[in-house]
């Protein structure tokens, strides 16, 4: 059975760093992108950053520049580096798995940026 397991969110004050760890247990064959989305109270959950099976990312307009996609294949983890932080950050963070044929999403964590 696969499961994603995010970890790392916690309070942490504007300008502050954080790193999300997420780690996948069991198999999952034909991976197209891995990636982190996240979701703000009353908003839409929307792409924060992804990363290809040949290591292309990409990144939201609005973390550009301040937040880093990883991965570390033997352990199979993805991280999401986050630096710079700003109260507009404040989300539950998803870690997602693409197929071709389906997506996986792990449970959340969350993220609070504040003073």
């Amino acid at each position: 059975q696969v499961q994603l397991v995010e970890s790392g969110g916690v309070l942490v004050q504007p300008g502050g760093s954080l790193r999300l760890s997420c780690a996948l247990s069991g198999s999952i064959f034909g991976i197209r992108t891995v990636g982190w989305y996240r979701q703000a109270p009353g908003k839409q959950r929307d792409m924060v950053a992804t990363i290809t099976k040949g290591g292309t990312t990409n990144y939201a307009d609005s973390v550009n520049g301040r937040f880093t996609i990883s991965r570390y294949n033997a352990k199979n983890t993805v991280y999401l580096q986050m630096d710079s932080l700003r109260p507009e950050d404040t989300a539950v963070y998803y870690c997602n798995i693409n197929t071709w044929v389906a997506a996986y999403w792990g449970q959340g964590t969350h993220v609070t940026v504040s003073s």
